[in-house]
Order: C-alpha cells, then structure tokens, then sequence
C-alpha cells in the first residue's frame, strides 16, 4: 500500500514489520529440536521432542508409558517414530497394551501404529496399520494386492488397559483383543510378502496433516491415551523385543509425555490464562487483554493481537492513552485515523 513516501505493507496473519518480514517463531526461542508455532504475533508455542517437555521444551522427562494427546490446535498430532522393523516380510506377531484417554476418543478413527512401504500407505503400497474406530480395533495390512481387514468386536470400555495380540503368516492374519475371540482374515490376491521400509510410528504421524496416513485405513487422528509395552517377533521361534534401535529408543517424536504426568500441574498461567497440554507440550492460553508465556504481560489496545485492532489507516502509529488510543499520522496524512490525504 503506497502513499508517495508512505508505503507499508499489509501483513498476513502471524507476520509483522514494515516488508511483514518478522514471525513469532524467526528467533526460535524453543530448544533441543522443538516444533515452533506462532501462537500470535509476538508469542510462540513449542511442540516438544521426545524426551522434552515444558513452556521452552528445556526439561528432560523420563517416557517409560508414553502418553498420546491426538492431534494439537495447530494440526499436529503426537507421535513416536521407530527404525523400520527388520524382517516381518513373512512371519510377524505384535504385543502391544493401550489405555484411552476418554470414552470418546475410542469412537473417533485414531491411530495405533504404522508401517509402510514408501511411508504413506497410497496407490495399492504395502502397509501395516492397527488402530480404533467406532470403539473397536481395525487391523489392516496390504502385501500389494488388496487390502486384508479384520475387525475386532466393541472394547468393554469399563477395562481400564486393552491388550492387543496381532500377527500374520503369509496371507493369512489373526487380531486377539482382550478376552475377546481370535479372529482371522486372508488377503486378496496373490502377494504373500509384505515388504515395508518406513519408519515404525506409533500413536500418530510425523507429516503435518492425517491426509498422508494410509488411504487403505483412513485413519483420521492420532490416538489419544497411553500405548505401552509394545513388542514384536518375526519368528515363532523368537522371544519378543521392543522396537527401536537400540532396542526400545525411539528415533524420534513429538508432543510425547510420560503416562499420568501433567506437565501443567509444573507450571502456572496467570491473570485467568488456561494451560493447555498435549502430552509433553504445554502452554497458556490467556484472557483477552494478556499475552506472554504466562499471561503476566498486559495488552495494549495497540498490540497487533488486540481484539478488535486499532484503526490506525495509511501508516499511523498507534499510541496508547489512558483510555483509548491517538493515531500519530505519517507526513501526507490527517483525520482521526489518518484516513484522509
């Protein structure tokens, strides 16, 4: 927007600066390898890695349980990563116990874990996934030539922790759920081999938005609770191990807690602010007229997130007066909001 000398920019959302060249997250103040998101102009939130947890993602926690949260306000969903699993082109059996954070969440479609070929499960790729929808257990896996399902009977949802036991051998696959009966499924076609080079995600998904997760499952969410002991074997023969290399460490992850820990009983938002937590990721959402980490930074009516923003037209710089504001126009402009040449 030009006015001789007066030019300025109008920003888009979440920029500002006279180029729109500033954002909350530019001066990343997140550690250890956190995923910034601007909350607002001037105040960022950090989705923490695996093994970090608090406001800057600065404290180390312990996952032994890890804990779930879905997918955040932001579109990112809570995840672990594992090196792809070695040898379960033929023979797997999987061991696994969950725990829902709600009734609610075992209704919607949230995912267990998955595998596949080149990572995203389209166009007729290999894939393993497990995960809920409508209250039960979905098992699902393709070796190329068409989808096998199986479908376990609703989860009594007055059990306190699920326990899953899963496998296949060749076409042929198998889901025990609690006390529930073994049931089996044949996949289509002819394919016996299930050949998988993806990472092993478990709870939900690295990419930004679900879309990516496999078509043949459609699996919209991440799963929100608790997914614990998870074990596998690619032989009858073998014991169970936990995933990972080494054994049991994760790759990767994000927004991960520690089962039945709170990071926000660790913290404490000011003036009314709320704390919203996503498994390991934590912050405040604060009242109208506060911003900062900790809702203890009061807002100027000139702030960019003030509801509803100053009115300064063409340039002016807001200047706040005890009650209210004055605009202080650029050389070329006048009037109340220096609207007028």
């Amino acid at each position: 927007i030009s006015d001789a000398e007066n030019w300025f920019c109008e920003c888009p959302k979440l920029y500002s600066g006279k180029l729109c060249q500033f954002l909350s997250c530019d001066e990343n103040p997140c550690g250890n390898g956190a995923t910034c998101f601007p909350k607002s102009k001037q105040d960022a939130v950090c989705l923490c890695p695996y093994g970090r947890s608090g406001i800057l993602c600065k404290d180390a926690i312990n996952v032994t349980q890890p804990s779930f949260s879905g997918t955040d306000v932001f579109g990112y969903t809570s995840f672990l990563a594992y090196s792809a699993i070695p040898n379960i082109t033929f023979y797997y059996e999987f061991r696994l116990k969950f725990q829902l954070a709600n009734h609610h969440s075992a209704l919607q479609d949230n995912l267990i874990f998955f595998t596949g070929q080149k990572g995203k499960g389209l166009n007729g790729d290999d894939f393993l996934v497990l995960g809920l929808r409508n209250g039960r257990v979905v098992y699902s896996y393709n070796l190329g030539s068409g989808i096998a399902s199986v479908i376990s009977k609703p989860l009594d949802l007055t059990l306190n922790i699920h326990v899953i036991h899963l496998g296949r051998s060749l076409q042929k696959g198998w889901l025990k759920v609690d006390d529930q009966k073994n049931k089996s499924v044949t996949s289509p076609g002819r394919l016996v081999g299930l050949n998988v080079f993806s990472q092993f995600y478990v709870g939900g998904y690295r990419e930004y938005t679900p879309e990516l997760l496999p078509k043949g499952s459609r699996f919209k969410s991440s799963f929100q609770g608790c997914i614990f002991d998870v074990q596998i074997r690619m032989d009858k023969s073998q014991e169970f191990r936990s995933p990972g290399t080494p054994e049991g460490h994760p790759n990767d992850g994000r927004s991960v807690g520690q089962c039945k820990d709170s990071p926000c009983s660790l913290i404490k938002c000011r003036n009314g602010g709320k704390c919203i937590e996503s498994g390991s990721t934590v912050y405040c959402d604060c009242l109208s007229g506060w911003k900062g980490a900790f809702c203890t930074e009061t807002m100027s009516v000139c702030d960019p997130e003030h509801d509803p923003p100053h009115l300064c037209k063409q340039g002016g710089t807001c200047v706040p007066l005890p009650n209210g504001y004055t605009c202080h126009c650029p050389l070329g402009t006048t009037g109340t909001y220096c609207e007028q040449g």
